[in-house]
């Protein structure tokens, strides 16, 4: 395994020598070869997703297709003008000079994918590694090994393999790509990981951009409209079973508005999975036994306001609201990624937004009022990584809306022009005449 990571790494560094990938013509034909594969696989990406996690055609398309497919045309859209160098101004000290910034690709990227939305979240930095003249390795979760099968074959029939490869695998794979000498390292998953990855890089100096987790909250105060927050809490919470890293993952809700949220988050439930959850074959399961024991075990705390039935054999767990919870809980010592939602009431907000403060700091943050005060004091109390106010998981969608995490929630973002900068060193030359 360690032979076949650094020949792979050696023969996309001999293949980036060229020069070839630097040619903006080529990075945009790149891109167009991967939107035809991607359109060409489109049923066995579906497929794969159901496969693995049981998401419906719909869910798969909306939650990953969806969104590779709008990266990708949005960068084909600018690509030409984010390449180009870019003249800036010089210091006074030096009028006879002229400056600019020169983007450069890194060289050999990897990307380390994770499960929950393993086709979306590696061939989402793929594009910002392509766009910025890269070669590019990706190591898929092997939790999800339909959707990695998938999408080495993709890659395999699309691209030569000393430009963008697959290499698939348990642990001792990413083990062994972790010990190369890449030039960049793009990994998303869990903060633990995370810190396993920063310290390999650390060895070589490899850059990283690493995309975390950590315990999202969402706050419905008093003012809210509170048919329209339950919808989008729902949504947001339980999309996927709630294995999403963006995901509410508790709710701090005003003890007046607290029995009629809870009310309306019951009926939106119904409405959106069906009034018998367990019944629904198109409600995704959680990605192992062992995801799905950690959580059961959560099942236990506080009480089932709504939901909390579930079935090992079929690796389901309905969506679940608990209340009578306390920070202690062990349902609020870690990140849950799935579909359990622990309540909070609250009559003075600013006790909750100091434990929120005191804890790591969250990769995203929903509010739900009218108040711009309390929008302005949220937003300049607490540290997190971006958010939205009345509505979930939106802001990550956007293609002018850097995405990612701060502290043990992340380091560097990407989405839209983003992702082409954080694969891109930026050389400043400043050039004086004789």
């Amino acid at each position: 395994m360690m032979n076949q990571a650094k020949q792979l790494v050696n023969t996309q560094r001999t293949f980036f020598n060229t020069g070839r990938t630097k040619n903006v013509e080529y990075r945009i034909d790149a891109l167009q070869r991967l939107r035809k594969g991607i359109e060409k696989y489109q049923q066995r990406i579906l497929d794969a997703l159901h496969t693995d996690l049981n998401k419906s055609a719909a869910e798969a398309y909306g939650s990953e297709i969806r969104i590779v497919l709008g990266e990708l045309d949005f960068t084909l859209e600018h690509l030409q003008e984010w390449a180009a160098p870019c003249s800036v101004p010089t210091s006074s000290i030096m009028p006879d000079a002229v400056s600019t910034i020169y983007p450069e690709p890194y060289g050999v990227a990897l990307i380390i994918a994770p499960w929950n939305y393993p086709f979306q979240l590696a061939f989402g930095p793929l594009i910002g590694a392509i766009a910025a003249g890269n070669c590019a390795v990706i190591k898929p979760s092997e939790l999800t090994p339909a959707t990695s099968h998938l999408i080495h074959d993709l890659i395999q029939e699309v691209y030569p393999q000393e430009y963008i490869a697959v290499m698939e695998g348990e642990v001792e794979t990413s083990t062994a790509l972790l010990n190369e000498k890449f030039d960049y390292i793009f990994f998303t998953g869990s903060t633990g990981v995370g810190r396993i990855v920063m310290k390999a890089a650390a060895e070589h100096l490899i850059p990283v951009t690493l995309e975390l987790g950590g315990k999202s909250p969402a706050i419905v105060h008093q003012d809210a409209d509170l048919q329209l927050a339950a919808q989008r809490i729902v949504r947001g919470k339980f999309l996927n079973a709630g294995q999403t890293c963006v995901a509410p993952d508790y709710l701090l809700v005003h003890e007046q508005v607290h029995d009629q949220l809870v009310e309306q988050i019951r009926a939106e439930i119904s409405e959106k999975f069906g009034a018998n959850v367990m019944e629904n074959a198109s409600f995704p399961h959680i990605v192992n036994a062992r995801n799905f024991d950690r959580l059961s075990a959560f099942l236990t705390n506080g009480t089932a306001v709504i939901g909390g039935r579930s079935n090992r054999d079929q690796l389901m767990i309905e969506p679940t609201v608990l209340d009578d919870i306390s920070w202690d809980s062990p349902v609020m010592q870690e990140e849950i990624f799935g579909p359990i939602l622990p309540v909070f009431t609250y009559n003075d907000l600013n006790p909750m937004l100091d434990e929120i403060v005191r804890r790591p700091k969250p990769l995203a943050l929903y509010l739900f009022t009218e108040s711009e005060a309390l929008q302005e004091q949220v937003l300049t109390q607490v540290s997190f990584g971006g958010g939205c106010i009345n509505e979930t998981l939106s802001h990550m969608t956007s293609h002018y809306l850097p995405f990612g995490g701060v502290g043990e929630s992340g380091m560097g973002s990407y989405h839209g022009k983003q992702s082409f900068e954080v694969f891109s060193h930026h050389k400043s030359i400043l050039k004086r005449s004789k």
